[in-house]
Formats: C-alpha cells, sequence, structure tokens
C-alpha cells in the first residue's frame, strides 16, 4: 500500500467550497470513472472536524465508497461499518459543525465588542489611525482632510467619480498595505 496523493486543507472552517476539499472530490470522482484493476478507495484522515466542516462535507463524502480511516479517533468507517459507528461518527459530524457555528458567534461577538468600546478591529480606514497605546483608532492628521474633501467634491456633482480618483491619486492618498510596511505610516504598526 502506498499514498495515492495529499490533499491540506488550511481554509476556512465556515466557508463551503474548499479548494482542496473539491479537489479531493474530483480525485474521487475520477477514481470511480476510472475502471483500473485497484482504484484508490481509502482515506487517511486526521480526525472528524478536518475532513467535514459541515454537514454538506459529510453527505457528499458518504456518497463515495470510501473506507475511511481517521487517524488520530482511531475509527474505519466504511459501508461495512456497524449501524452504531456511523451513528456515533454523525455525532462526530455535529459536533464539529456546532464547533464552526459556535467559534463564528464568538468571532462575532468580540469583534462587536471590540467596536462597542470604540476599537477597531483591524487596519483604520483611511483617514484614521491605529493607536498602539489605547487600542483605538484616532483621526489622522493628515489624510482625515483629504478624505472630507473627496467627500465634499463627490457631493458638489461637480466632479465625475474618475476626475475624485484622479484628485486621490494625484495627493497620494491610498489605503496603507499591511502586507507591505514600506507604504504604512508609522503610527499604524502593530
Amino acid at each position: 500500500m502506498f499514498i495515492v496523493r495529499e490533499f491540506i486543507d488550511i481554509e476556512s472552517a465556515k466557508q463551503i467550497g474548499r479548494t482542496s476539499f473539491t479537489a479531493l472530490l474530483d480525485f474521487f470522482k475520477k477514481q470511480e470513472r476510472v475502471k483500473k484493476n485497484e482504484p484508490c478507495r481509502i482515506l487517511l484522515v486526521e480526525k472528524t472536524d478536518r475532513l467535514y466542516r459541515n454537514i454538506r462535507d459529510w453527505v457528499t463524502m458518504d456518497e463515495f465508497d470510501l473506507e475511511i480511516h481517521f487517524v488520530k479517533e482511531g475509527v474505519v468507517l466504511s459501508r461495512d461499518s456497524h449501524s452504531s459507528e456511523k451513528f456515533m461518527h454523525g455525532i462526530k459530524v455535529l459536533m464539529a459543525k456546532n464547533y464552526v457555528d459556535n467559534l463564528s458567534e464568538e468571532v462575532k461577538k468580540g469583534l462587536n465588542q471590540k467596536a462597542s468600546e470604540g476599537h477597531w478591529p483591524s487596519v483604520a480606514p483611511v483617514g484614521y489611525l491605529n493607536d498602539r497605546q489605547s487600542h483605538l483608532i484616532k483621526i489622522d492628521p493628515d489624510r482625515a482632510p483629504l478624505i472630507r474633501q473627496i467627500f465634499e467634491k463627490y457631493a458638489s456633482s461637480e466632479f465625475s467619480l474618475q476626475a475624485i480618483c484622479n484628485w486621490a491619486e494625484a495627493e497620494s492618498l491610498r489605503h496603507p498595505d499591511p502586507a507591505n510596511r514600506s507604504t504604512r505610516p508609522e503610527s499604524i504598526e502593530y
């Protein structure tokens, strides 16, 4: 026995349509179409919540006639597994779904709490700065007046959107890119 292919999934648990999971599904669909002597029908997975991130993933994977080994759980599931093993596996899938849902709720709650305290959850919008000491946002004395001018130009109806964009470009008004430290003003470093 040997490993035919490896799939690594680092995408969000909440999102449906993960790239690696989709590639995994395509691989097994192709295995079903290919009528070789021994198509790959065994899947090794770390644990339940690494394979299934939602109920749809479980239903989709169940359509394949696979033998799935959940290594950390010491469980092997197949069509021939006992009903009690399948039942317990279903509970683990629902627990993984609950974990994802709860994590999403807690992140939203944390971001809302942060916002209610006047904190900005990431890099402050153009015209504001993140204050490292207070962890609040403050008005950017250099860029805020330019932002005001953009709104005034737009409200006047005398300028096209393209003219406003050209003006902002001429004023070097760009949102600092957090990935490029060289374009970030010193006051927003974390």
